[in-house]
């Protein structure tokens, strides 16, 4: 796992053969393709580099006192058929290498985001959404170009310097040598290059996953933003971030500016010694004309791959912080997750046991304390509490969102440790106060992709939990389109889809936490029947402040400080009159129906 999700975007420790050998894994399928596309690669160099002596031929044989104009045609159309050859093989190898960079992307992008679906909530808790998205898109695309540009042009590079080097070589070994020259100002330049353009290209990366993360939780909060005003705050903020992230692109820009203008000056230099020493050797009949022509063409292709090399370092050095970046999120182990040899539920009765359960977030902090109680299966059992007492931790507990650290939990006396988290949940259906739903259709929401859920359940299941007198008056009824987290719906209407969608999957277990808190007062009366309705069908956990919602409970758990202080069905708590009456008589006293002989009770 990462040391801390905090550095992942400003420390670079994993090692670049590291990110290539890794990297390179995801080629391994496509070996094949990239084999190919390297060949021709190396027929589209050594046609490209037959380019100078076809042109240094046509120069000698204009030099010539008899011109044999038929040579020369022949010459031109030779050069021409090559042109055209290394064309065709150009546009194949691009298309190859192109469709295979692609599906390796596709690949590391569903990795990436398979991975990131396992992670467990404490981790959610800790990375930025906007990260995330960072890695799914602009961290794989900056990939693509790694194996559909960097690697193959890093090939072609070597291969033409080496190539040209040989050529220039056989053609004049004395001005090949002069050459030698300039080589060591190459290496030390590049080398320095490489040094600044890895950690500017590493805080621009870093910069760029700040500012997504900031819009991602700022654009999901506007809403907040503008009710109290405070959108020249948050503008100043974005703006401070913003020249943050130009100054390190500045940074980039000004690194490579200076290398490319020293690296240009060397070739310059080189054709000024090339020039002085050929054309020496030319006027004393050691070289003729055309071969000092084609000597400048290779010092041309000779100094092109290396400023591209260059460039492609930087693209290199992008795409090595990106792989790193990724690698970090798939290297991340799941807090929770199933044991070797986890269970298999087929199915599940519905009783749930807590066993002296401790748990804490931080540690040393204990959140429950010493919790122990029973569900049997169909029972239907209540958590109240003030807020922070516990009640919502449980029910987090219960489909293992965290791990406990002492004591068991146990659903169908088997510890749910032992069992697999699909399996689980699976079997538990969660209604929450915040319910969210995707972009969609109304029947997509209910159904989550599962096509083993027929329409008629689906109708069945609105009908049941009433969310059907609503969806009948919409236009276009279950094919309703439902924009971003349902704002298209009221927070009743949202609920009852919830339910819908909870029904239809048929859970053993279903939970609801404060899913009635802010429902007015009709739709409070259609959740209240689909709730009493629902009792029925599977051992129920409702979290809830509104008492009048829970009245109806098997057995009803009043917690405080992570301690269960109180437990009994709600005429026995009344009875007890302790803090379950305490906050009963509250709500009465501020308007809550009570029934007459709640009323005798309290009196």
């Amino acid at each position: 796992m990462p040391r801390n999700f905090a550095d992942i975007d400003t420390v670079r420790t994993m090692k670049d053969s590291t990110i290539v050998k890794r990297l390179l894994l995801y080629a391994k399928p496509f070996i094949k393709e990239l084999v190919v596309a390297f060949f021709l690669v190396v027929i589209v160099v050594g046609l490209d580099l037959i380019g100078p002596l076809f042109m240094a031929k046509v120069i000698d044989e204009l030099g010539n006192e008899n011109i044999v104009f038929s040579r020369i045609i022949v010459i031109v159309l030779l050069y021409f058929g090559v042109l055209i050859i290394s064309t065709f093989v150009s546009y194949k190898q691009s298309i190859l290498l192109q469709t295979t960079g692609q599906k390796i992307i596709y690949d590391i992008r569903k990795d990436v985001f398979n991975h990131i679906e396992t992670l467990s909530i404490s981790q959610y808790n800790k990375i930025p959404i906007g990260k995330l998205v960072t890695r799914v898109t602009s961290d794989t695309d900056t990939l693509n170009q790694l194996y559909t540009d960097v690697i193959i042009n890093l090939f072609r590079n070597i291969i033409t310097i080496v190539v040209v080097f040989i050529i220039m070589f056989v053609m004049d070994f004395k001005l090949t040598l002069l050459l030698l020259i300039i080589v060591p100002f190459i290496y030390v330049s590049s080398y320095i290059f490489r040094k600044y353009s890895r950690s500017a290209y590493r805080k621009v990366r870093a910069n760029v996953s700040v500012i997504n993360g900031f819009l991602s939780e700022h654009l999901s909060g506007m809403k907040l933003i503008q009710i109290f005003n405070r959108e020249e705050k948050k503008f100043q903020e974005f703006k401070d971030k913003n020249v943050v992230l130009n100054r390190s692109y500045i940074r980039q820009t000004l690194t490579f500016s200076l290398y490319r203008p020293f690296m240009y000056l060397l070739y310059v230099a080189s054709l000024v010694i090339i020039f002085w020493r050929g054309s020496l050797d030319v006027m004393s009949g050691v070289i003729t004309f055309g071969i000092l022509f084609a000597f400048t063409q290779y010092i041309s292709k000779f100094f092109g791959p290396i400023q591209d090399l260059a460039e492609k370092f930087d693209v290199l050095q992008s795409a090595f912080t990106s792989g790193e970046r990724i690698y970090n999120i798939l290297d991340t182990v799941p807090t929770v997750q199933d044991q070797e040899d986890a269970l298999e539920m087929a199915s599940l009765k519905g009783k749930i046991e807590f066993k002296n359960v401790w748990f804490a977030y931080n540690e040393g902090d204990w959140v429950l304390k010493d919790v122990s109680f029973v569900i049997q299966p169909k029972e239907t059992m209540a958590l109240v509490g003030a807020t922070g007492s516990g009640k919502t931790t449980i029910i987090q507990l219960i489909v293992r969102n965290y791990d406990i650290q002492k004591g068991q939990i146990l659903i169908d006396d088997v510890d749910i440790r032992s069992i697999k988290l699909s399996s689980l949940r699976k079997k538990v259906g969660q209604m929450l106060q915040d319910v969210f739903l995707f972009s969609g259709t109304i029947e997509s929401n209910i159904r989550l992709k599962n096509d083993e859920i027929s329409d008629q359940e689906i109708l069945d299941a609105c009908h049941y939990v009433n969310a059907d007198w609503f969806i009948n008056k919409l236009e276009k009824k279950y094919d309703e389109p439902v924009r971003e987290r349902g704002n298209n719906f009221s927070a009743g209407q949202r609920q009852l889809l919830s339910f819908a969608r909870t029904l239809v999957h048929k859970p053993s277990i279903m939970i609801l936490d404060e899913a009635t808190a802010n429902i007015d007062t009709e739709t409070e009366e259609l959740i209240q029947e689909s709730l009493s309705k629902m009792m029925n069908i599977s051992t129920m956990i409702i979290v809830a402040h509104r008492l009048s919602t829970i009245q109806h409970a098997n057995k009803i758990i009043v917690m405080q400080k992570g301690k269960i202080i109180e437990e009994g069905n709600h005429q026995e708590l009344l009875k007890h009159k302790g803090h379950y009456y305490q906050l009963y008589k509250l709500q009465y006293d501020q308007g809550s129906l009570l029934n007459h002989s709640d009323i005798e009770l309290i009196e």
